[in-house]
């Protein structure tokens, strides 16, 4: 594979498929860049700028950030890369969003290359969050408050209907392949790696 190359990754699948983990593993192998927009919110709200000024009081308030500043946040991170590089983890979340995100890669040159869709089995994604709490717990950590069997629930439930769409949107552009999330790490990530191919 060429390293000199744009390429451009979602990553889809329901809380606790494992997508945060094999993101950085293939950002780190692939050498891409794992986008979190939280973790750019964050960054723009610790230094000041103007972005984060305007999304600090969101923030603060519990509100979801609007569509556009988060594109205008990602079209800030993508401007300064010489190759667009990217792994999105998080996002899009909508329909809307997706399109904004299409329009954007159009505009820098950098279609979306794949999109892997983690496929977990409700109970097996409940098992995992709730033993995950446990844990935590476990170990004396203080236990997340999504990683009861209720809210676990809930999240799975709110997924399906917000991720559909993107589903239907990317399979429709053919760019979505569907990932077995039920092994070990390894395997899991072997067969995300084959889908690329």
């Amino acid at each position: 594979m060429t390293q000199n190359k744009n390429k451009v990754v979602i990553f889809l699948g329901p809380p606790g498929a494992g997508k945060g983990t094999q993101a950085e593993r293939l950002a780190a192998e692939q050498d891409l860049v794992k986008i979190s927009t939280g973790d750019i919110l964050r960054d723009h709200v610790a230094r000041g700028t103007e972005l984060g000024q305007t999304v600090q009081p969101i923030l603060t308030a519990g509100q979801l950030v609007p569509d556009d500043i988060l594109i205008a946040l990602i079209r800030d991170k993508l401007a300064g890369m010489e190759q667009v590089r990217v792994i999105f983890d998080g996002f899009p979340r909508t329909q809307a969003q997706a399109q904004a995100l299409d329009l954007l890669l159009e505009e820098l040159g950098a279609p979306v290359t794949a999109v892997p869709l983690l496929e977990v089995p409700d109970e097996a994604l409940v098992g995992r969050i709730v033993e995950r709490g446990r844990q935590a717990a476990a170990r004396g950590e203080a236990v997340r408050s999504d990683d009861t069997e209720e809210v676990a629930r809930k999240r799975q439930q709110v997924y399906r209907e917000q991720t559909q769409p993107l589903i239907e949107h990317y399979e429709g552009r053919g760019h979505l392949y569907r990932v077995d999330g039920v092994g070990t790490m390894d395997e899991v990530y072997g067969r995300i790696l084959n889908g690329m191919r």
